[in-house]
């Protein structure tokens, strides 16, 4: 339309007088920018694929050299991305963990801090009462998420589009702030649960719409992969037990390849819609994943654990063009994610977000330390986070200090013991009923093995003030 208006430009010069040629021109280019307007906002407007895998061991990938699994696509993400090989997450369990992505905050500040809301004994789940106290306790939780601001809900300040899909505890995709969404309420995801397993199509028809409509988006992919099941094709199982004895192993190192196909399935789909370029990608799982070789289910220290097997992560962040690949041994954290999105979106994080914007190096380097908690699994209190508490935890530096909560002579601690049973790991269970602290020199002994506690006791004091310091529910 614009070249037949120039031609008519140039047949109307030579018949008028310059002023009024350039006042035609002005209106030929005026509505050539209207016409463009919606591209043009778009263009200057980063999309997100927010990538959150579930139950994943900080060292089962191929880029961290795990010698079995193959990861080819998330070691490409890997060598594309601005890569933290030691990130953290905030809690090891899913439900809280996954609610410190989406809001940027602790869980003793969004008050997520167990999977499930609060049982009475002798009272099934499955019976009406039973049934009746926990739809009651998970809608007192989901409200809790309604009253945090949540990243979707921050972006869709600036226009954005958001699209869940997967892993979602927390009622309805609206009630977390997105704009559409497959769960509808379940205890993990429902509808949701099927991304990953069974189709990606969602995904791409939810983002060819933001295109038409010329709209920025944030995909929520939280596929429950490589969380069991663990059910991969019976060819990838088959490969993997020619490298374990373990059929458990081999089945979860399978859903760990069915997983990483699926990052390459979206990677090659930003690719042929030339959205590479525009679209941030960030990845992080939500808990870690030691599998047990001789039954299904995960092995001690890891998942609902204070231990990296259950905290620790990788965490990467790609935007070719704008994000410099390479490798950073900052000690960083999921509470990083929100204010490093909205920075990469152009919109200021609220100053409530502790967490700092990864794409900020000064900020990274200047940060000394990190700090996380663990709670029970089942709530005993869904007001209150310190009833539910097992352990706080920082890094600083190469030293890691681990408190119990019955360290710290609190009077809650006798409801928080209910759940100790709940621990898979006996010789936690006993450092948890005898308070002991515990501090591990991660660079020299990853595996956390040595506790180094007794002989540094002027260290485990001056961390101990700082755990104090930051946790204030």
């Amino acid at each position: 339309m614009v070249s037949k208006d120039l031609k008519r430009g140039s047949s109307f010069l030579r018949a008028t007088s310059s002023a009024t040629v350039l006042w035609h021109c002005v209106q030929i280019v005026a509505a050539t920018l209207v016409t463009l307007q919606p591209e043009l906002v778009a263009a200057k407007q980063t999309n997100v694929l927010l990538i959150v895998s579930d139950d994943h061991h900080w060292a089962d990938y191929g880029f961290m050299g795990h010698e079995h699994v193959r990861t080819p696509h998330l070691d490409r993400l890997a060598r594309e991305s601005r890569l933290f090989p030691r990130g953290y997450v905030t809690s090891s369990l899913c439900c809280p963990s996954l609610a410190t992505i989406i809001t940027g905050r602790y869980p003793h500040q969004h008050l997520i801090t167990c999977n499930d809301p609060p049982e009475q004994r002798g009272v099934g789940r499955n019976t009406p009462d039973g049934r009746r106290l926990f739809i009651d306790g998970r809608e007192r939780m989901n409200v809790h998420l309604e009253q945090t601001p949540t990243l979707p809900a921050m972006l869709a300040q600036s226009g954005y589009e958001s699209f869940q899909t997967g892993k979602w505890w927390q009622g309805h995709f609206r009630r977390g702030g997105f704009t559409q969404g497959m769960t509808r309420g379940d205890r993990h995801g429902d509808e949701g649960l099927s991304i990953g397993r069974t189709s990606m199509q969602p995904i791409y028809d939810f983002v060819s719409h933001c295109r038409n409509d010329a709209k920025p988006f944030l995909v929520w992919y939280a596929p429950m992969l490589p969380h069991d099941p663990h059910d991969p094709s019976p060819d990838i199982v088959e490969h993997y037990a020619q490298c374990t004895q373990s059929k458990h192993i081999a089945r979860y190192w399978g859903n760990i390849e069915r997983f990483d196909r699926t990052v390459g399935d979206l990677l090659d789909f930003l690719d042929r819609e030339n959205l590479s370029k525009e679209t941030l990608v960030v990845y992080v799982t939500d808990n870690g994943w030691i599998q047990s070789m001789d039954k299904p289910g995960f092995a001690p220290r890891s998942k609902l654990s204070p231990y990296d097997g259950g905290l620790r992560t990788p965490i990467m962040l790609r935007q070719p063009g704008t994000i410099t690949a390479g490798r950073s041994e900052a000690h960083v954290s999921s509470i990083d994610l929100a204010p490093t999105i909205l920075a990469a979106c152009g919109i200021s994080p609220p100053p409530s977000l502790m967490g700092v914007n990864l794409l900020d190096e000064s900020k990274v380097t200047a940060r000394e330390e990190i700090f996380g908690e663990c709670f029970t699994h089942t709530a005993i209190d869904l007001e209150h986070p310190e009833e539910n508490l097992m352990w706080r935890w920082m890094v600083r530096g190469q030293w890691k200090l681990i408190v119990p909560a019955t360290a710290d002579g609190n009077v809650h601690q006798s409801a928080a013991k209910r759940w100790e049973a709940r621990l898979v790991d006996p010789s936690s269970l006993e450092k948890f009923e005898n308070a002991v602290v515990e501090l591990y020199n991660i660079a020299a002994d990853p595996e956390e093995k040595e506790n180094c506690a007794v002989s540094h006791p002027d260290l485990v004091s001056d961390l101990r003030k700082r755990l104090d310091a930051w946790w204030k529910p």
